[in-house]
């Protein structure tokens, strides 16, 4: 590892030729000054990161590229989605996408070696794919960075250059807990009990959820990320202190990078690790619990699309759904919020009162069960929407068929805040037509697909908007 001042930095990257791939660390690990070194000094390139944040270059000659769209890439109109399990991430960067420099941010180092501090997700498998093709491995060393252990830790001798650049790492803006979002949380922590392991995603939601099982005992974390409602958690004497919190990923306040910073109790693994489906699945009482962006009729659930327009991604959501419902014991949590009729129905919509949260609970169907999951499954905790269920209901007869169920996937359970006047904002935000390929569908032939959109029944049509601007991905699987 060559340590060089930024201008050195310039002067080395300026031999790359033609259109080069770059993958860069993302969520909240992001080696900015690295990364401005690039953009000054390569004209074109594609750039490759998960969940980017506010600040990506975003110019004439810049692909943007990601399988997690974050809000740094969200409507770009040079944005390559690539629909793709997390899992799976890493063989396409093995195969189908390349990188030929990698950009991370570290630790300092210590002993030979530095860590990857807070973001370890694809990045051991983008050095690799980059090392194996002759390609560079360029290091952002930090003092600010935690040293965590596990995969997190790099050997300096894969790292071709590396600069010095102190800054502290960010942190998300503040989810303060609304009202709904409490309420779900505490159903969904309800069903939670002691010696559970957990897997929470990201939102408000899972972080009430979090905050609701403080009271028990024996907890184990295996999750692709967490944030400050594990170290609640930890604070609360809930985790199970014989098993190390592990993850891929984390973001959060200064407070929880400090508790990570040289925690023997934390370890960081890479992405093909910590989301094996397989590996998941032997986790004792697994339960998955994530959010999502809409749900159907059929109780079919969208976590990628907002219109025309990708919004995130289905990340790994579909990884620890597949785990937890092949888990002993376990279970899969799907909490969503539906707006009122005639709102745009995303992440920040709001229930209106702390009565309008409407638990539908989806069980698991046997091999051969041909009964449909229609609105009977639905049922309100109101006597005030008895009149509201009339159009729900009729929409909903219109587009179901019963259909053979597989025999081992079983279904989530979701969780949905809907208002009071809501009812028709379901039909209406999502037409009961459609699923999005790779989100939580429990639709049949819509489990765990993640390369191109798959109507949920026979006879169904694609609503337009819903229809994927890509599909290379398709190809590299």
């Amino acid at each position: 590892m060559r340590v060089l001042s930024e201008r050195q930095l310039a002067i080395a990257l300026g031999p790359l030729a033609g259109t080069p791939r770059v993958v860069v660390g993302g969520n909240f690990a992001t080696p900015w000054r690295a990364l401005a070194v690039l953009d000054g000094s390569v004209a074109r390139y594609r750039l490759f990161a998960l969940n980017a944040q506010a600040g990506m270059p975003d110019r004439e000659g810049v692909t943007l590229e990601s399988p997690f769209v974050g809000p740094g890439m969200r409507g770009c109109g040079r944005l390559s989605y690539f629909p793709c399990r997390l899992s799976l991430v890493p063989q396409l960067l093995a195969s189908a996408l390349p990188p030929d420099v990698v950009l991370i941010q570290t630790s300092v180092p210590s002993d030979g070696a530095v860590s990857l501090g807070t973001e370890v997700n694809v990045l051991p498998a983008a050095i690799e794919a980059a090392r194996a093709r002759g390609g560079l491995v360029i290091a952002q060393l930090n003092p600010r960075v935690p040293y965590t252990y596990g995969d997190a830790e790099l050997p300096c001798d894969l790292i071709d250059y590396a600069i010095e650049a102190e800054a502290p790492l960010p942190s998300p803006p503040e989810r303060p807990a609304t009202q709904s979002s409490a309420i779900i949380g505490d159903r969904v922590a309800a069903l939670i009990g002691d010696g559970a392991t957990l897997q929470a995603g990201i939102g408000a939601v899972p972080d009430a959820v979090l905050a609701g099982l403080h009271g028990r005992r024996g907890l184990a974390v295996w999750s692709e990320m967490f944030s400050d409602g594990v170290l609640g958690l930890a604070k609360a004497g809930a985790l199970d202190p014989g098993q190390p919190v592990t993850a891929s990923f984390a973001f959060g306040s200064a407070d929880l990078y400090a508790w990570m910073d040289r925690n023997l109790d934390v370890r960081m693994l890479r992405t093909e690790t910590v989301n094996d489906p397989a590996r998941i699945a032997q986790r004792k009482r697994m339960a998955s619990v994530n959010s999502v962006l809409q749900v159907d009729l059929l109780a079919q659930a969208n976590a990628s699309w907002v219109g025309r327009r990708v919004h995130s991604g289905f990340g790994g959501q579909t990884d620890f759904v597949v785990g937890a419902l092949h888990s002993r014991g376990g279970q899969a949590i799907i909490a969503a919020v539906v707006a009122p009729q005639g709102r745009r129905v995303d992440r920040g919509a709001q229930a209106r009162r702390a009565g309008d949260v409407l638990p539908a609970q989806l069980h698991r169907q046997r091999a051969g069960d041909r009964r449909h999951l229609g609105p009977r499954r639905v049922r309100a905790n109101r006597a005030d929407h008895r009149a509201r269920r009339a159009p729900l209901g009729e929409a909903a007869a219109a587009r179901s068929r019963p259909f053979p169920w597989p025999a081992s996937l079983g279904t989530a359970s979701v969780l949905v805040a809907l208002p009071a006047p809501g009812w028709q904002s379901v039909t209406a935000a999502c037409r009961g037509r459609h699923s999005v390929a790779g989100t939580i569908a429990t639709g049949p032939r819509a489990w765990f697909s993640s390369a191109c959109w798959i109507p949920p029944m026979a006879g169904w049509e694609p609503a337009p908007s819903c229809l994927p601007t890509t599909t290379r991905s398709a190809r590299a699987q």
